[in-house]
């Protein structure tokens, strides 16, 4: 089996519609996907309408903490949608996004660059705006040569010259309100340095003691000897270990499938989950 657990469509920052991101995903030959939109759960009815035979989706999301001044993402699976408490969390956090962008952009404005609201909107297409599509209309008007090249210390990265801090949730609460809704929870990319600060090693011991379920091995910010230390981490802590592309569409330069998740850890997580379920796919072929 070939199992992806980290994909984004364009009810967050991808650029696939969620149909197309599971009709993409059969094609490229995966068994499994999941949908993880930061912060939203706005894909899932298209997503699931779509998915075709002989592939599998797992509901989730990516959602947006911050610990001692240090921002993470913790992936979230099949959880309840619906669950108050988590869904209340969610909102505050994705209704924050929009001020906050429009806070980059002025910082961006002051920096000099001729960026507008209405050419990030126009990016975002009615996805839940993000970096990413800053990024990218910064790429548009030849600031940086690549998305991400906009994610430093001189643009967009936590601390960079017009990076704003959104509302971000604790990820001890947030663990907690995941598995009140039924959900399991894996720490994304949690040493992807070049992203800006990571958490120390501690401090996912400390989420592990509080319930977190895994963290993200294999992925493209990991380098070899850093997925060999996050996998040693994980037996001592006894953590599940999870690998995925966090495909974006072409706003990243990753592709579906690139990483993977092996099939046992994957039934580990539908085994904990009691939120929701995978759906198989009854939908149309690949590609149609």
């Amino acid at each position: 089996m070939r199992i992806d657990l980290h994909c984004h469509s364009k009810a967050s920052d991808g650029t696939d519609t969620p149909a197309e991101l599971v009709r993409n995903a059969a094609a490229a030959g995966l068994d499994v996907v999941a949908l993880t939109d930061h912060d939203t759960t706005r894909g899932y009815a298209e997503a699931i309408a779509a998915v075709p035979a002989g592939l599998t989706l797992v509901t989730g999301a990516e959602l947006s903490c911050r610990l001692d001044g240090v921002g993470l993402h913790m992936l979230a699976y099949l959880f309840d949608p619906e669950e108050p408490d988590l869904l209340r969390e969610r909102e505050l956090v994705r209704d924050d996004r929009v001020p906050r962008a429009q806070a980059m952009i002025g910082s961006l404005r002051d920096l000099g660059v001729p960026i507008t609201w209405e050419h990030v909107e126009r990016i975002a297409s009615g996805g839940s705006v993000g970096r990413p599509h800053i990024a990218t209309a910064l790429v548009e008007l030849g600031v940086v040569p690549t998305v991400s090249d906009a994610f430093t210390s001189q643009w967009l990265a936590d601390g960079g010259r017009a990076h704003i801090q959104k509302h971000e949730s604790d990820p001890f609460e947030m663990i907690r309100l995941v598995k009140a809704a039924g959900g399991v929870t894996v720490f994304a990319h949690p040493a992807a340095a070049k992203r800006g600060r990571t958490v120390p090693e501690s401090a996912i011991a400390e989420l592990a003691a509080a319930g977190l379920d895994g963290i993200e091995v294999d992925h493209m910010d990991h380098d070899a000897p850093t997925r060999a230390r996050l996998r040693g981490l994980a037996a001592e802590l006894g953590l599940l270990t999870t690998g995925s592309s966090d495909y974006h569409g072409h706003r990243k330069a990753c592709e579906l499938g690139e990483y993977t998740t092996d099939p046992e850890i994957y039934a580990e997580i539908t085994r904990r989950a009691t939120g929701a379920f995978p759906v198989p796919g009854t939908g149309g072929p690949a590609g149609a």
